[in-house]
């Protein structure tokens, strides 16, 4: 339990810190940085027993405070509908199957390591944030949980300003008292400035 305790302040701590040290080196190096809008899908479980996939949009936008070192802020929203088998709260007394549809979004902020070469840009990154999901239909809740991500992708110029991004990720979401692990694919367009 230490090493949650630890990990939960650590990374607040680290994340505040680069914000702090891209501040002072904004003053020296030109800023520079993309907006990125597109399709995204998500495939993850949203409470015990159940999973499966969300397509939804993914938006980001990056300032760079050293040519291969940005900070991002990363929102989307995956939309879907879930079967939850019968739920037996007492013995004897059992009510379902259900169905739900579903509504998440990730608010997510962090560092971000990228190369240039050529018309190719690989990048890495490491998000921390929020994500809230709600359910309605037969099922009508939500819940509100840290999230983390580590993921990166690959953005290739098309032209101008113009580049095409394929990203992946790794979410960890933690609704309802557990730990979820999905993935998220997301493509579309970054503008470059």
């Amino acid at each position: 339990m230490r090493t949650s305790r630890t990990s939960f302040f650590l990374l607040p701590a680290l994340t505040l810190l680069l914000t702090l040290l891209a501040g002072a080196a904004s003053a020296q190096v030109p800023t520079k940085g993309n907006v990125f809008f597109g399709y995204s899908y998500e495939n993850t479980a949203i409470s015990q027993g159940d999973s499966g996939s969300l397509n939804g949009w993914d938006a980001s936008l990056e300032g760079k405070f050293l040519p291969w070192i940005g900070l991002v802020v990363d929102v989307d929203g995956h939309y879907g509908s879930r079967d939850y088998p019968l739920v037996c709260n007492v013995p004897g007394h059992c009510s379902g199957p259900f169905n739900a549809n579903i509504s998440e979004h990730n608010f997510l902020f962090g560092p971000r390591v990228s190369v240039t070469v050529k018309r190719v840009r690989p990048f890495g990154e490491f998000l921390i944030g929020g994500s809230h999901v709600s359910r309605s239909n037969e099922i009508s809740d939500s819940n509100t949980s840290f999230a983390n991500a580590v993921g990166g992708g690959l953005d290739y110029k098309a032209g101008g300003p113009i580049w095409l991004r394929a990203q992946f990720d790794w979410v960890e979401t933690r609704f309802y008292g557990n730990t979820q692990n999905g993935v998220r694919f997301s493509t579309g367009i970054a503008l470059h400035f």
